[in-house]
């Protein structure tokens, strides 16, 4: 029988190559799905964070709060309506959206960050012009598309030892108007502008599976030249659509790796970065 204490020591000299090699960089993590809701896996991927911080890993937390609007559209009497998966956003939705994950998504995630010993600062995306961005469609109502990106903010929390923790909001560059943002859209722009090591998108499934009923046919590793063919075979479909879209734009703009993991696996951050293992879908 393998001595546990032997196994944690192995584990850990796993983890040392990994620490060396990504030490100095930057990775941004879009945190959203379960992760985000239930308790046991909060808690989970804010360790995860807070391990990769002290070891001398960037990380750039990059949060959405759909099931935290959606909730305080009920409270208000309103009813959350999505087209072509996206969140339909009038101006009083929109107050909402801000209220929510400029307040107290972003506050609550960096609140807990800091309870954990971490040390983290929320940032919106219209600090600075962090995020500006024009409507993308009439029929969204305000939802807007990313122009540029001012990474300045993030890079000068990086600088000073915090976890900078973005709320996807952005500043209209066509009007007055904030507009709502993906946040998976908003994490890859991001870990382009910022010149990032490793784009992580949590999501609530294992990856990107060859038959969606079936777990285990997930594809561990999708290479930029393979997407056209996995979208006509009807492989990439759905919701997975805009995510891969997401990571193939990082990748071509310089992002060395992305990852699509599985949210309701705890530690699947630490596990697809200081482990041989590797979990979930990388595209590269």
């Amino acid at each position: 029988m393998s001595d546990p204490v032997v196994t944690r020591a192995t584990v850990l000299a796993e983890a040392l190559p990994y620490i060396q090699k990504f030490y100095g960089k930057t990775i941004v993590v879009k945190y959203g799905g379960n992760a985000m809701i239930s308790d046991e896996l909060r808690r989970a991927v804010i360790s995860d964070i807070i391990l990769l911080h002290l070891v001398g890993i960037h990380v750039v937390v990059v949060h959405g709060g759909g099931p935290e609007i959606s909730e305080m559209l009920r409270k208000i009497g309103k009813e959350s309506r999505f087209v072509d998966g996206l969140r339909y956003t009038d101006e009083e939705t929109m107050d909402i959206v801000q209220q929510v994950l400029c307040g107290k998504v972003n506050k609550n995630l960096v609140a807990t960050l800091n309870r954990r010993g971490g040390h983290a600062i929320g940032l919106c995306g219209m600090d600075a012009g962090l995020f500006q961005a024009q409507k993308l469609d009439e029929k969204y109502g305000l939802v807007g598309e990313i122009v540029k990106v001012n990474p300045d903010p993030v890079r000068d929390c990086l600088q000073q030892g915090y976890i900078p923790v973005v709320s996807t909001v952005a500043q209209g560059v066509d009007g007055e108007n904030a507009y709502n943002i993906n946040a998976d859209t908003a994490a890859a722009k991001l870990a382009v502008a910022l010149g990032a090591e490793k784009l992580i998108l949590l999501t609530d499934i294992r990856g990107l599976l060859r038959d969606p009923a079936d777990e285990g046919t997930l594809i561990p590793v999708v290479g930029l030249s393979d997407v056209p063919q996995l979208v006509r075979e009807g492989v990439i479909q759905g919701g997975m659509i805009p995510k891969i879209e997401c990571c193939v734009e990082a990748v071509r703009s310089g992002v060395e790796r992305t990852h699509i993991l599985d949210g309701r696996i705890p530690h699947s951050i630490l596990i697809e970065m200081l482990s041989d293992q590797g979990i979930g879908t990388m595209i590269l």
